[in-house]
């Protein structure tokens, strides 16, 4: 079952990125990006803000875009991002599988 909300360390991990990198995005992206947060002032990212944080780190990590070119490009077509970054996770997930199979031969 997936969580409703995620702390700040899992989302870097899920990234594979620092804790400072995303809150550095978050707090350069405040109309994309709006964690909740805890009692103690922790952020808590939802589904939807680590799918927003997975185009970003697609934009700026791999694209090689700065973050202003990220927040255009994300504003002018947000859906063909979405659609980059669901088929590179898709594709990493098979490439797992099949390292998977090829060790257990």
């Amino acid at each position: 079952m997936e969580k409703l909300f995620y702390s700040i360390g899992e989302v870097a991990g899920i990234l594979g990125e620092s804790v400072s990198l995303v809150r550095f995005w978050t707090n350069s992206f405040p109309t994309l990006l709006k964690p909740s947060r805890t009692g103690k002032g922790n952020r808590q990212y939802t589904a939807s803000d680590i799918e927003t944080l997975k185009q970003i780190h697609y934009l700026v990590k791999e694209k090689g875009l700065t973050l202003e070119g990220a927040a255009k490009r994300m504003a002018a077509d947000k859906a063909s991002v979405s659609k980059s970054v669901r088929a590179i996770d898709s594709l990493k997930s098979i490439k797992a599988q099949l390292v998977e199979i090829k060790n257990s031969l």
